[in-house]
């Protein structure tokens, strides 16, 4: 196992060095890693990203295309030839249909390249040709990117966080009766032991449909082809006494599985050949949700910077200590849904709810931002009169009925401490009124020649993530 596991580590380093040489002096590639927490959009993000780098006619925010210096954006065959093709047409077909819907959510990972003809800037550029940049787009499940702070844990130390968490979460009782000291202290039987991980798998569904965000481990909610096998069955316990042949014990050995055969390849294969990363929220949902769902998605945020491994890249880096994430961008979703008046006031919370995760990624070296966006605009803006008052709405299509509707979420505070610091304190209700939300269909489009779909600040995302490398 030893001597498997140095050659692998060789291999990998290697194949490193040669992509970053070949990278450095030829054609330049960057990965992107798209991820989000539960219903954050992110297949919506890819696929309006993509249609609107090459149709860039609502980009004036990237500056290479704001100069004129992209002179195509064209789809190339992924490098990757293992993965699954994220599927850009078709996401892309349902967001301009006649009748327009929401594509199916992320459920593995896929990639994508997008290759873009740049012409180089500066004093040298009227010696240079135009140069080939790829952009390879790296799709996966939120839920994944929660499993990577699991590395860092032993079982008895999740066990512990996890179900103080669940104190405070809608959880059936029926796990809650089940996970006892004396259960753990008890004899491995395997019929107790699928009852707990199914039980505990409820919880997670439950929790995840009142708007909480750390529902880990991720595949008890997305399992694929483990389903049902040893490495997903188990759930955490109780300290016990526990001995040889229990089922904390055992536990125990399933929890050290899953990470070292499940959340380890992940990481290895995919996740530590990233350059930058996007994570998208849906903290609007949260904050509907209640102030329990909002500390438990800003501690969630926290952790997941233990993921990342993120610091200042460079070519010698690169080569010998492997890539490094050296911008991440915490993106608010559905900006749409408000008033662009209170956009202000969602980017503030965003950036409260990442100020732990954005001061441990700047002090090893990452560049951080938060914003709050509309991959996909779905709404139009009106001013309505209300009881002597005008309100700021938004009006678009109703996912429930079918039908137009104006819609106000309220007031959200000018200081985001006002939202975090009722979190933080346990209240079960806001103190100030609820924060209503709506779910609504995307719009039927328009669209003239050279432009991609309506968004919400797309453009200064990319120019984030990709315009240094343009």
């Amino acid at each position: 196992m030893v001597l498997t596991s140095l050659a692998d580590s060789l291999s990998r380093s290697v194949e490193r060095a040669t992509n970053t040489v070949s990278e450095t002096f030829f054609e330049p590639t960057l990965r992107l890693g798209v991820t989000g927490l539960s219903r954050a959009g992110k297949t919506v993000f890819i696929t309006s990203l993509v249609a609107n780098l090459m149709d860039r006619g609502r980009m004036p925010g990237l500056v290479a295309q704001s100069e004129g210096r992209i002179l195509t954006a064209f789809l190339q065959p992924q490098p990757d030839d293992t993965l699954p093709r994220f599927d850009y047409e078709h996401h892309l077909a349902a967001l301009t249909a006649r009748a327009p819907y929401w594509p199916e959510g992320t459920r593995a990972v896929s990639e994508l390249r997008v290759s873009l003809k740049v012409r180089p800037s500066g004093l040298l550029s009227g010696l240079q040709g135009p140069r080939t940049v790829h952009l390879d787009i790296v799709d996966y499940p939120g839920e994944w990117l929660l499993d990577l702070g699991l590395m860092e844990k032993s079982y008895a130390e999740w066990s512990e966080d996890m179900l103080e968490r669940m104190e405070q979460r809608p959880d059936p009782e029926r796990f809650r009766t089940m996970a006892t000291t004396e259960a753990g202290a008890a004899k491995l039987e395997e019929p107790v032991a699928q009852r707990l991980a199914h039980a505990y798998t409820a919880a997670l569904h439950a929790a995840r449909a009142e708007g909480f965000s750390d529902c880990s481990p991720g595949r008890f909610l997305l399992p694929g082809d483990l389903a049902g096998s040893p490495v997903l069955t188990f759930s955490p316990l109780p300290p016990s006494k526990a001995v040889r042949g229990s089922l904390y014990r055992e536990f125990e050995r399933r929890f050290d599985a899953y990470k070292a055969r499940v959340v380890k390849p992940f990481f290895q294969d995919h996740f530590s050949r990233l350059d930058r990363q996007i994570v998208l929220v849906d903290a609007l949902g949260a904050i509907h949700a209640g102030p329990r769902a909002v500390e438990d998605l800003r501690r969630t945020l926290a952790d997941i910077l233990t993921a990342f491994r993120p610091g200042a890249s460079s070519f010698l880096s690169s080569l010998f200590l492997g890539r490094r994430i050296d911008r991440i961008l915490f993106a608010a979703t559905k900006a749409d849904h408000l008033h662009h008046t209170q956009h202000a006031q969602l980017t503030a919370i965003m950036e409260a709810l990442t100020r732990d995760a954005r001061d441990r990624a700047r002090f090893a070296g990452a560049e951080t931002q938060a914003m709050s966006l509309a991959a996909l605009r779905a709404t139009t803006e009106e001013m309505l009169p209300h009881e002597g008052q005008t309100l700021p709405v938004v009006r678009g299509t109703l996912m429930s009925t079918g039908r137009p509707a104006a819609f106000y979420a309220g007031d959200l505070p000018e200081d985001p401490n006002h939202i975090l610091t009722t979190a933080r304190q346990g209240a079960e209700r806001w103190l100030d009124g609820d924060y209503p939300a709506m779910a609504f269909a995307p719009a039927a489009l328009t669209l003239k020649p050279g432009e991609g779909p309506p968004h919400i600040r797309l453009d200064r995302a990319a120019q984030f993530l990709i315009g240094d490398r343009l």
